[in-house]
């Protein structure tokens, strides 16, 4: 199989990780890295031994595929040169600067036939790899991810910059339209959110509640999904989880559902802890920018649909978080 000729477009701390990746993977030929800091592109370039490179144009012709990882008001451009040129692209989070632009390289995408795959990459994390493989149809959902103060990404809201993550993972596992959202969020330290708190529903009945701070004592990103088939408590950082199921006894779980108006039926002796089924979720020790680059190539080569998380769900992830971003300005604290 011949290798896929592929770029890294900015050599910040991202590009660095995506370069070290794609520089390991099997049928995969990293030729150049970009970036406007023509010293910082040479010792990136000089890291792993490919091109460096100014101006993203003189890649068209050499490569065959090229991820994007500059920073977020530039995306849309850049992928408008790529896409234009037939050129498969993988675009970090958030997909675009806003709603707009993201759509233009969503119908971008669609007009030239091109792969655009968003760089969701906690979607590949194994915890939610191993969730997906579950299936289950979510009746609520509560997701937390909250850390000290990070010093970056100050020029945007805690929804775009951290939030996200969880917005994406909530819209793949609900898997049905919005019919509302209800939201409050305040800025601290930045101009913009540091805390916000957001509670979705959507069409199917799913409720969803994402609580997301940059001004914690500590770092937790946990998700916890309550449905018919099991109740989930997982935890990305620590990359673990339990399942619990109650269907093995589903016989005694249906027969206390029977006897519940029965004034004379008799409890006492019934330990429910004893009824249930619960387990460690089996999860792989995957690095989930190797998930998320192997999904892209594969999509590229076509020996795969799609890559992990499409520039249609990059966008429907935005369209959520400015939906939270108009419920908390309706919300605004003085």
């Amino acid at each position: 199989m011949q290798a896929i000729r592929t770029a890294i477009v900015g050599a910040g701390k991202m590009g660095g990780i995506h370069a070290r990746v794609c520089s390991k993977l099997a049928d995969c030929q990293l030729v150049g890295i970009v970036d406007v800091d023509a010293a910082r592109a040479e010792k990136l370039a000089k890291e792993f031994n490919c091109g460096a490179f100014t101006d993203c144009r003189a890649l068209l012709g050499m490569v065959d595929a090229v991820t994007i990882a500059a920073s977020t008001p530039q995306h849309y451009q850049l992928a408008k040169l790529f896409i234009e040129n037939q050129i498969p692209v993988m675009i970090e989070k958030p997909l675009a600067a806003s709603v707009e632009e993201a759509r233009a390289i969503v119908e971008l995408g669609r007009k030239h036939g091109v792969v655009v795959a968003v760089g969701h990459s906690e979607r590949c994390n194994p915890v939610v790899q191993a969730m997906k493989r579950l299936k289950i149809e979510p009746k609520f959902i509560e997701a937390v991810r909250i850390s000290p103060f990070p010093f970056r990404s100050m020029e945007v809201s805690v929804v775009l910059d951290v939030m996200i993550h969880d917005i994406d993972i909530v819209l793949s596992l609900a898997n049905s339209p919005i019919a509302s959202v209800d939201a409050v969020g305040v800025n601290v330290i930045a101009d913009h959110e540091d805390i916000c708190s957001a509670r979705i529903r959507f069409a199917n009945g799913c409720v969803a509640n994402i609580t997301a701070s940059r001004l914690a004592m500590k770092t937790e990103r946990k998700i916890r999904v309550f449905s018919r088939q099991a109740y989930l408590s997982l935890d990305f950082l620590k990359k673990e989880g339990t399942i619990i199921k109650a269907d093995p006894n589903v016989d005694v779980v249906r027969w206390i559902q029977e006897q519940r108006n029965n004034p004379e039926a008799d409890f006492a002796g019934v330990n429910w802890t004893e009824l249930l089924h619960i387990e460690n979720l089996s999860i792989e020790n995957n690095e989930p920018l190797r998930v998320e680059q192997e999904a892209f190539l594969n999509a590229v080569r076509g020996t795969a649909a799609r890559p992990e998380v499409t520039a249609e769900e990059g966008l429907a992830a935005m369209e959520c978080a400015e939906k939270i971003l108009a419920s908390v300005r309706e919300h605004k604290w003085e």
